[in-house]
């Protein structure tokens, strides 16, 4: 997989639109950290291998979900 094309992936806990007790609990920042931090970064060629834990079942997925501005709104 080619990683270095990819930009890291910023996680603000406190900007997930899913954060709750349930998505948290079963999310790999909170398997990794213990409690949702204010923000860590996860570089491209760390996503991929966290990627490839979850996907052999060692840890939760990344449930981090950020809502997206939208564009169609009239700003003036």
């Amino acid at each position: 997989m080619d990683t270095e094309s990819h930009d890291p992936v910023v996680v603000d806990c406190d900007r997930c639109v899913v954060r709750s007790p349930a998505a948290c609990g079963d999310c790999v920042v909170t398997f990794l950290l213990g409690a949702p931090p204010a923000g860590i970064e996860i570089a491209a060629d760390e996503q991929a291998a966290l990627d490839a834990l979850a996907d052999g079942g060692l840890v939760p997925p990344l449930r981090h979900v950020t809502a997206i501005p939208d564009r169609h709104s009239d700003s003036a």
